[in-house]
Protein backbone atom coordinates (compact mmCIF):
# COMPACT_ATOMS: atom_id res chain seq x y z
CA UNK A 1 0.00 0.00 0.00
CA UNK A 2 2.78 2.46 0.89
CA UNK A 3 4.57 1.49 -2.30
CA UNK A 4 1.49 2.50 -4.31
CA UNK A 5 1.12 5.71 -2.32
CA UNK A 6 4.72 6.67 -3.11
CA UNK A 7 4.26 6.02 -6.83
CA UNK A 8 1.01 8.00 -6.90
CA UNK A 9 2.65 10.88 -5.03
CA UNK A 10 5.44 10.95 -7.63
CA UNK A 11 2.89 11.16 -10.44
CA UNK A 12 1.08 14.01 -8.68
CA UNK A 13 4.34 15.87 -8.05
CA UNK A 14 5.26 15.51 -11.72
CA UNK A 15 1.90 16.93 -12.77
CA UNK A 16 2.35 19.83 -10.31
CA UNK A 17 5.98 20.31 -11.44
CA UNK A 18 7.14 20.31 -7.81
CA UNK A 19 10.85 19.68 -8.38
CA UNK A 20 11.86 19.20 -4.72
CA UNK A 21 9.08 16.67 -4.15
CA UNK A 22 9.89 14.87 -7.42
CA UNK A 23 13.57 14.52 -6.57
CA UNK A 24 12.86 13.37 -3.00
CA UNK A 25 10.29 10.81 -4.12
CA UNK A 26 12.68 9.51 -6.77
CA UNK A 27 15.34 9.08 -4.07
CA UNK A 28 12.87 7.16 -1.92
CA UNK A 29 11.76 4.93 -4.79
CA UNK A 30 15.37 4.29 -5.86
CA UNK A 31 16.28 3.25 -2.30
CA UNK A 32 13.19 1.05 -2.20
CA UNK A 33 14.06 -0.62 -5.49
CA UNK A 34 17.61 -1.21 -4.26
CA UNK A 35 16.29 -2.88 -1.10
CA UNK A 36 13.88 -4.98 -3.17
CA UNK A 37 16.76 -6.20 -5.35
CA UNK A 38 18.88 -7.01 -2.31
CA UNK A 39 15.98 -8.92 -0.76
CA UNK A 40 15.51 -10.88 -3.96
CA UNK A 41 19.16 -11.95 -4.03
CA UNK A 42 18.83 -13.05 -0.40
CA UNK A 43 16.15 -15.53 -1.44
CA UNK A 44 13.05 -13.54 -0.43
CA UNK A 45 9.88 -13.56 -2.49
CA UNK A 46 9.51 -11.35 -5.56
CA UNK A 47 6.89 -8.99 -4.13
CA UNK A 48 9.52 -6.76 -2.52
CA UNK A 49 10.31 -5.83 1.03
CA UNK A 50 7.46 -5.72 3.55
CA UNK A 51 5.72 -2.52 4.63
CA UNK A 52 7.58 -2.45 7.97
CA UNK A 53 10.93 -2.45 6.18
CA UNK A 54 9.78 0.44 3.99
CA UNK A 55 8.84 2.43 7.10
CA UNK A 56 12.20 1.61 8.65
CA UNK A 57 13.93 2.76 5.46
CA UNK A 58 12.04 6.06 5.55
CA UNK A 59 13.02 6.60 9.18
CA UNK A 60 16.64 5.98 8.27
CA UNK A 61 16.39 8.54 5.47
CA UNK A 62 15.01 11.13 7.91
CA UNK A 63 17.79 10.38 10.40
CA UNK A 64 20.45 10.75 7.67
CA UNK A 65 19.05 14.13 6.69
CA UNK A 66 19.03 15.32 10.30
CA UNK A 67 22.70 14.37 10.56
CA UNK A 68 23.36 16.27 7.33
CA UNK A 69 21.60 19.34 8.71
CA UNK A 70 23.96 19.33 11.69
CA UNK A 71 26.98 19.09 9.38
CA UNK A 72 25.69 21.82 7.05
CA UNK A 73 24.93 24.16 9.96
CA UNK A 74 28.46 23.79 11.30
CA UNK A 75 29.79 24.31 7.76
CA UNK A 76 27.77 27.49 7.24
CA UNK A 77 25.58 26.19 4.41
CA UNK A 78 22.04 27.46 5.18
CA UNK A 79 20.91 26.74 1.61
CA UNK A 80 21.60 23.03 2.06
CA UNK A 81 20.04 23.08 5.54
CA UNK A 82 16.79 24.35 4.00
CA UNK A 83 16.92 21.68 1.30
CA UNK A 84 17.37 18.90 3.86
CA UNK A 85 14.51 20.24 5.98
CA UNK A 86 12.22 20.24 2.94
CA UNK A 87 13.19 16.64 2.18
CA UNK A 88 12.53 15.62 5.79
CA UNK A 89 9.03 17.13 5.60
CA UNK A 90 8.31 15.23 2.39
CA UNK A 91 9.59 11.90 3.76
CA UNK A 92 7.78 12.32 7.08
CA UNK A 93 4.51 12.84 5.23
CA UNK A 94 4.63 9.11 4.41
CA UNK A 95 5.38 8.01 7.97
CA UNK A 96 2.73 7.43 10.64
CA UNK A 97 2.38 10.05 13.36
CA UNK A 98 5.48 9.95 15.53
CA UNK A 99 5.08 9.08 19.19
CA UNK A 100 5.45 11.78 21.83
CA UNK A 101 8.10 11.39 24.58
CA UNK A 102 5.47 10.34 27.13
CA UNK A 103 4.15 7.68 24.75
CA UNK A 104 7.70 6.43 24.13
CA UNK A 105 8.28 6.12 27.87
CA UNK A 106 5.00 4.23 28.36
CA UNK A 107 5.85 1.87 25.51
CA UNK A 108 9.34 1.34 26.95
CA UNK A 109 7.90 0.48 30.36
CA UNK A 110 5.49 -1.98 28.73
CA UNK A 111 8.34 -3.59 26.76
CA UNK A 112 10.43 -3.90 29.92
CA UNK A 113 7.52 -5.61 31.67
CA UNK A 114 6.85 -7.86 28.68
CA UNK A 115 10.38 -9.25 28.54
CA UNK A 116 10.93 -9.11 32.31
CA UNK A 117 13.99 -6.89 31.92
CA UNK A 118 15.85 -6.28 35.18
CA UNK A 119 18.99 -4.51 34.05
CA UNK A 120 20.91 -2.98 31.20
CA UNK A 121 21.83 -6.45 29.93
CA UNK A 122 18.17 -6.94 28.94
CA UNK A 123 18.02 -3.74 26.92
CA UNK A 124 18.37 -5.57 23.60
CA UNK A 125 15.34 -7.75 24.31
CA UNK A 126 13.20 -4.72 25.21
CA UNK A 127 14.45 -2.82 22.18
CA UNK A 128 13.51 -5.79 19.98
CA UNK A 129 9.94 -5.64 21.29
CA UNK A 130 9.74 -1.90 20.57
CA UNK A 131 11.13 -2.33 17.06
CA UNK A 132 8.62 -5.07 16.31
CA UNK A 133 5.61 -3.11 17.54
CA UNK A 134 6.38 0.51 16.70
CA UNK A 135 8.29 0.57 13.42
CA UNK A 136 7.76 3.90 11.69
CA UNK A 137 6.10 5.44 14.74
CA UNK A 138 9.01 5.82 17.13
CA UNK A 139 12.46 7.35 17.03
CA UNK A 140 14.46 4.39 18.26
CA UNK A 141 17.41 6.59 19.24
CA UNK A 142 15.17 8.37 21.74
CA UNK A 143 13.62 5.06 22.78
CA UNK A 144 17.06 3.62 23.45
CA UNK A 145 17.91 6.54 25.73
CA UNK A 146 14.60 6.12 27.60
CA UNK A 147 15.18 2.35 27.99
CA UNK A 148 18.70 2.93 29.24
CA UNK A 149 17.42 5.43 31.80
CA UNK A 150 14.74 3.04 33.00
CA UNK A 151 17.05 0.02 33.21
CA UNK A 152 19.97 1.63 35.06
Amino acid sequence: MLRTTLNDALKEAMKAKDTRRISTLRLILAALKDRDINARTDGADRTGIPEQDILSMLQTMVRQRRESITAYESGGRPDLVDQEKEEIAIIESFLPKQMEPAEIEAAAKAAIAEVGATGIKDMGKAMGVLKAKYVGQMDFGKASAVLKGLLT
